[in-house]
């Protein structure tokens, strides 16, 4: 935990998609890709909560209730008790799946203007791993997996926010390539969305939307050219996404990518408040490409901090 080698994105990668061993032969990677990625995700959110804390208390030495008040002001809290490495610290006992469930929901809780019902369409309790024997067994590998040195994704090592979110999204390019048809409730290829987003020649201060966003790659290109291009973060992200789990990873998705800069919004933009396939006009330009690839969807994400109706 305490490594600051340098790592590359490779590494990252092939720390990662080697963590998916762990399901191979059990589960169908349709089903496992929301374990390890919704695993990947609270890796990280504990990696930088540590890295922060250390900083904190190298600062202010045993202040600790200066170090608390500081913490809160992170961009994700997290309980104690809903850590990665206090999941690690306990996987040897029985209960993994509904200890991984609470700590999930206790960092729902804590960041509910975020988070709200990010993780509600996943257990690591579910059956799907198995009977209880199997299933912990399962989750102890896992939470093993992902302690590697390897897998260290402090900020202070890592550096990058976006190597992080690639790795995410090379974990969602490999499940689609073994998904078939499936693959395309989630996935749409780089060199796709990239295309698509500089056609839509997204601008500052535009409202993008996608009625069908999958993991959101389409939307947060379009973000990525108005600020490469403008220097920029004013412009909202608004999609709909009906699977849960698909919204979720999106969410997670765009979070790991620091897409989260928006102002909450319980609305779509007003264009689509009677009917999302409405043809879209200006500011949801990117709309219109997006809902070629699938029928549009009913759950509303908006601004990035996005919610479910």
């Amino acid at each position: 935990m305490t490594d600051h080698t340098p790592i590359s994105q490779d590494d990252i990668n092939a720390a990662v998609w080697a963590a998916c061993d762990t399901f191979r032969g059990t589960v169908d990677s349709s089903i496992y890709k929301d374990y390890v990625l919704t695993m990947l995700f609270l890796k990280y959110l504990s990696d930088v909560w540590q890295d922060h804390y250390d900083q904190y208390k190298k600062q202010y030495g045993d202040n600790q209730a200066l170090i608390e008040e500081m913490l809160k002001n992170e961009r994700f809290v997290l309980p104690p008790t809903a850590s990665f490495y206090a999941l690690h610290a306990k996987r040897h006992e029985p209960g993994n799946g509904e200890r991984i469930d609470k700590a999930l929901h206790a960092i729902e809780d804590a960041n509910i203007g975020k988070l709200r019902d990010v993780f509600q369409d996943i257990s690591f309790n579910s059956n799907k791993l198995g009977d209880e024997q199997q299933k912990n067994d399962i989750l102890r590998h896992l939470l093993e997996d992902f302690v590697k040195p390897e897998l260290n994704l402090r900020p202070s090592r890592v550096g990058q926010l976006d190597i992080i979110g690639n790795a995410y999204e090379f974990l969602i390019k490999n499940f689609a390539s073994t998904s078939g048809k499936k693959a395309g409730e989630f996935y749409t290829p780089p060199e796709v969305s990239t295309l698509m987003a500089r056609l839509m020649d997204p601008k500052e201060g535009d409202e993008i939307g996608d009625p069908t966003c999958g993991s959101g790659s389409l939307l947060m290109k379009c973000g990525r050219l108005i600020r490469e291009r403008y220097g920029s973060r004013k412009y909202a992200l608004f999609g709909q996404e009906a699977i849960g789990s698909t919204w979720a990873l999106a969410k997670m998705n765009m979070f790991l990518h620091g897409e989260d800069n928006h102002p909450s919004s319980p609305t779509p933009p007003s264009r689509w408040r009677n009917g999302a396939s409405k043809a879209p006009t200006r500011t949801n330009s990117a709309a219109s490409a997006a809902a070629c690839r699938r029928a549009p969807r009913a759950t509303t994400l908006s601004s990035c901090i996005w919610s479910r109706p």
